[in-house]
């Protein structure tokens, strides 16, 4: 029995159907730490979407600092200067772009704090700022970051890396054959 014309094929038949390297290309753009990656593929086939979800977890759980860093790496980072801010947050194609959309309106006083609290950010933590943009305004994810500044190193990472898992989870839902 076919698929029924523009019924979604799920994420985990997509990664089941890729051969290695385009699965493993997937999923990096998913999350960027090498040994998520790897723990992922070792994983495959997965039987549905949640059980892709609950892999996912299961490995994210596995996950040290160095790997968790490696992740964020994969993201851009906000404070080098107002237009590439601008620019991240403005309306774009790709997944980063459709994940902050709603920050595309901020305005000026904004997007300096955003750029100035990032900038702080990093320099305290060591790494940059992530959060699940998604349906968050400018507004909200600089509140977030102020309200983020204050904690213990290693308090602030766990909430960093769940904030990661977050994000994976959306992009594997966005997988596309």
């Amino acid at each position: 029995m076919g698929r029924a014309r523009g019924e979604r094929v799920s994420a985990a038949e997509v990664l089941n159907g890729l051969d290695d390297a385009a699965a493993r290309a997937a999923l990096t753009r998913c999350c960027g730490a090498t040994r998520w990656v790897d723990g992922m593929l070792t994983r495959r086939p997965f039987a549905d979407d949640p059980a892709l979800h609950a892999a996912a977890d299961e490995v994210w759980a596995t996950m040290e600092r160095g790997d968790i860093l490696e992740a964020f790496e994969h993201h851009p980072r906000i404070g080098a200067s107002l237009d590439a801010l601008r620019e991240k947050f403005a309306a774009t194609a790709g997944w980063s772009g459709s994940e902050q959309a709603s920050v595309a309106q901020a305005s000026e006083e904004t997007l300096h704090a955003l750029r100035d609290g990032n900038v702080a950010y990093e320099q305290r933590y060591g790494h940059i700022f992530i959060v699940c943009a998604t349906g968050k305004s400018a507004a909200e994810m600089l509140a977030l970051l102020q309200a983020r500044m204050d904690h213990d190193p290693a308090e602030e990472l766990r909430i960093a890396a769940a904030e990661q898992a977050k994000i994976t989870h959306l992009r594997l839902d966005k997988l596309e054959a």
